[in-house]
């Protein structure tokens, strides 16, 4: 009996630290995160690589702005983008009138092609726009989340016909199409390139293709989903009007919002959401993830409950404890230009979150021509966010330059004085400059480039940006990937005919190369990744001003000099810099010495030395 009492006593103190253990495992961050650098994809604008699965009128079917031209056609990849094609020129409508219901084809095998480009960049993780099934070119309006889009595979129709033989709300039913499959594919080719793969879940609302969504339109009260979204009326048969009335995500009918309680989703769509979670995070079920993608973006995660995202963290981290959750926590107030203070979605629901306010201190940094911060308001802005967030959770934030929301980096730094998002495109701002940036730009996103890659967090790159492409806001910073392989048109045209300047769209193979470089310098020192920060101004008046990132006994001195004159530097600080030490530029490799605390070099305009 003694040996019983104990051999229990035993198992019960193994059990209390295993629940420890876990609790502990749910709240940290994934370790590969700290040292990840992000590439995010927009498949559809990616790479064509079979164009037997483009897309075609039936695929469109229920999506903005609901018609198709009788001689619509497939877009040219490497055309013109602001140039209407004949049949759009047919419609009457501008280029933004046509622009949603352009299709150019990217898909999954497009991404698989180009995976070895992404490994020579120096990518270690990938993050796709939505992939679901869905109408639009963007699919944040899901007609079903079980599935991979069928345009993105290899047999559109094939797929459509396994589609037929399911029950949509009955997992045992669901089968695996060939678009399924070949996204499976591209996760074992990514894991065995030692990179990792996240994709976005749209969980707030779907489109009105959404299989329960359509239930409800048919059935109306007598849907077994109605509970699964927020119904304000229904249509009364005996009328002419139609009455049917429900909740869109910010107002808007294409997107019917899912219904919350105070425990998150209503239970219809939240235990939907938990059977997605498992069939793409473990695909054949074995409790082995490794067949799975390794994390979410999660949309519009403030518009969700707070208890939602802590099970949805719970059911994620339960199928892979290494999993990463990053969320588009970004807006509080976009009419006053506030963004959120994410604190309150760390630690038991997010990782991470897209990090739109690093975006906007490198803007008013570097960019800015007006209403300039300078060095201390930049630190000032970054020892804000270290403030708000805990340390590990700084160490995997998406520091991203551009995103699929925004415009692009390039064109954020040919219109320097617009507020960041704000009326960033020629449609909302007819003074929005649509040209390629000049040599003195493309130095500018050089230091940004450069800052980005030396500072705590994970950097991010928008497809695309490394290649020199440039863009206003949605749809403007959608355009289809520019490859080196390809030859593409001038563009010459204006949206709405005003005169610009010819630009050549080529790969910038040049601007490629600092990114690849600055990866690599990253990568191979990992103080840029884990160590701590702290800054130092030389010259306020000239923006000059730099830091030290530092590891146990492993440092790193960057020095910026944000000026477009050349700075002769003759500084001195005791208490960061060693004495008498030979250093080199990693960028360069030239070389440099501290000589009794002294650092003297040459600062070219917009120079950044990474120091070692």
């Amino acid at each position: 009996m003694k040996k019983l009492i104990l051999l229990l006593i035993a198992i019960l103190f193994i059990s209390c630290n295993n629940e420890t253990k876990q609790t502990i495992e749910l709240e940290d961050v994934p370790d590969w995160a700290k040292e990840a650098v992000w590439y995010q994809i927009f498949p559809e604008r990616f790479h064509n690589a079979d164009p037997s699965n483009d897309p075609q009128p039936i695929d469109m079917a229920g999506a903005w702005p609901y018609f198709v031209p009788d001689d619509w056609q497939v877009h040219p990849w490497t055309s013109d983008w602001y140039k209407l094609q004949p049949w759009e020129e047919a419609t009457g409508r501008d280029f933004y009138g046509n622009a949603n219901i352009r299709r150019y084809g990217g898909d999954l095998q497009g991404v698989i092609d180009k995976l070895d480009y992404l490994k020579d960049l120096g990518i270690t993780a990938i993050y796709l726009n939505p992939i679901f099934e869905a109408p639009s070119l963007h699919k944040y309006d899901a007609s079903m989340y079980h599935h991979i889009d069928n345009n993105f595979g290899p047999n559109p129709e094939k797929d459509r016909e396994i589609w037929a033989t399911e029950d949509p709300n009955d997992p045992s039913t669901w089968k695996w199409t060939s678009a399924d499959s070949l996204f499976l594919k591209l996760i074992e080719e990514v894991h065995n390139r030692d990179m990792k793969i996240i994709i976005d879940g749209v969980f707030n609302h779907t489109g009105t293709e959404f299989w329960a969504f359509k239930d409800i339109v048919e059935n109306q009260e007598n849907s077994k989903y109605v509970d699964w979204y927020t119904i304000k009326t229904f249509n009364d048969p005996n009328t002419e009007e139609n009455e049917f009335d429900y909740e869109g995500w910010l107002g808007i009918k294409d997107l019917p919002e899912f219904r919350e309680d105070e425990y998150g989703l209503v239970s219809g769509p939240s235990e939907h959401v938990h059977a997605i979670v498992k069939r793409w995070m473990d695909p054949n079920g074995d409790g082995d993830p490794s067949d799975g993608i390794d994390g979410w973006r999660l949309d519009v995660a403030e518009m969700v409950s707070h208890n939602f995202w802590r099970t949805f963290r719970k059911w994620v981290r339960d199928i892979n404890p290494e999993a990463y959750l990053t969320g588009e926590v970004w807006w509080e107030d976009w009419q006053n230009n506030k963004m959120f203070n994410a604190s309150p979605w760390f630690g038991d629901q997010f990782d991470a979150v897209m990090n739109y306010r690093f975006t906007r201190a490198v803007k008013h940094l570097v960019f800015q021509t007006e209403e300039i911060v300078g060095p201390l308001g930049f630190i000032d802005s970054m020892k804000a966010q270290y403030a708000d967030y805990p340390k590990d959770n700084i160490y995997v934030l998406m520091n991203l330059l551009g995103s699929h929301d925004t415009e692009r980096l390039a064109s954020l730094i040919v219109n320097p004085n617009n507020w960041y998002d704000h009326y960033a495109s020629v449609k909302d701002n007819p003074d929005f400059d649509v040209r390629k940036p000049n040599a003195e730009e493309r130095a500018k996103q050089r230091l940004a480039v450069g800052i980005n890659m030396t500072m705590p967090g994970a950097p991010f790159i928008y497809y695309g940006d490394e290649a020199g492409m440039w863009g206003g806001d949605d749809p403007d910073d959608r355009k289809p990937m520019v490859w080196a392989e390809f030859e593409y048109e001038d563009e010459t045209t204006h949206p709405f005919g005003k005169e610009r300047p010819v630009d050549k769209v080529e790969f910038d193979q040049e601007l490629f190369n600092w990114y690849k470089n600055l990866i690599e310098i990253r990568k191979d020192n990992i103080v840029l990744s884990l160590g701590d920060i702290d800054f130092f101004v030389i010259d306020e008046q000239n923006e000059v001003f730099g830091y030290i990132r530092t590891l146990e006994d492993e440092s790193a001195w960057i020095v910026i000099n944000n000026n477009p004159n050349l700075f002769s530097l003759d500084y001195m600080n005791p208490e960061l810099f060693p004495m008498d030490k030979s250093v080199s530029d990693m960028i360069t490799n030239e070389g440099y010495k501290f000589d009794n605390r002294k650092l003297k070099a040459e600062l070219q305009p917009y120079q950044i030395l990474v120091l070692k």
